[in-house]
């Protein structure tokens, strides 16, 4: 099976062994990795400040990256949301809208992939520790994948699982809202360390990039002994 690796830029300039993870993890589960170099960003920071208009540019130019794929995958669930929303960025615009819509189409979060189109629940990864798990808002609430992640946790040997408490609160980051509105979003965050700090866990796994650098900065800040990890780093331990 062939994938393309939407690798995201918070991946690509802060988090290249997330990336790295991923194209392992696929390519252990017999994905054949394509990598279009001319992806750059979803366009979703310029959209979410209401640069509607001067976005379009970037989005094109990744409808027309990934044009050519046959499964889109991320490690992202909030850039996997963005390709979903394309079509209705452009649906008065004949031309791109049907090419937006066939993007969106095939665009997968890297657990739902895994689970839900390659039917794999157990990757065979071993990690051991107490961990617990973020669940990132556009992943939950926008797209909806809340099961994947925890099906393929499950699995993991040697992990000892807790649930984070007011796993469902945003941690802040929510993009450009962690600039706009940075003391909001830093009280937030600290409310989300505190409530990793009461699993008394030892990893702090999470879906988003974004969400994990927040958090993780305030643990290191904070000085606590929590290792963060992407999930696609944990299922490629072995």
């Amino acid at each position: 099976m062939k994938v393309t690796l939407f690798a995201t830029c918070l991946v690509e300039m802060f988090q290249g062994n997330v990336g790295k993870a991923t194209v392992e993890l696929l390519e252990r589960l017999g994905c054949d990795i394509e990598f279009p170099t001319s992806q750059v960003c979803c366009g979703q920071p310029a959209y979410n400040s209401g640069y509607v208009e001067q976005s379009k540019k970037t989005m094109q130019n990744m409808i027309s990256a990934f044009e050519q794929a046959e499964y889109v995958v991320t490690p992202a669930g909030s850039c996997a949301y963005m390709f979903k929303e394309y079509p209705h960025i452009f649906k008065d615009d004949p031309q791109w809208e049907k090419r937006a819509q066939q993007l969106a189409d095939k665009t997968y979060e890297l657990t739902d992939f895994i689970v839900n189109v390659l039917k794999v629940e157990n990757v065979g990864a071993r990690l051991t520790g107490k961990a617990t798990f973020h669940t990132s808002c556009h992943m939950t609430r926008l797209l909806g994948i809340k099961t994947p992640p925890m099906t393929l946790l499950k699995h993991v040997e040697g992990l000892e699982f807790v649930e984070l408490p007011g796993k469902e609160r945003c941690c802040g980051f929510g993009g450009t809202f962690a600039v706009k509105m940075g003391n909001i979003s830093g009280q937030m965050v600290e409310e989300k360390v505190c409530n990793v700090e009461e699993t008394e866990a030892e990893i702090l796994i999470g879906a988003d990039a974004g969400c994990l650098l927040n958090i993780g900065g305030r643990i290191e800040r904070k000085g606590k002994p929590v290792r963060v990890m992407h999930i696609a780093e944990v299922l490629n331990s072995r």
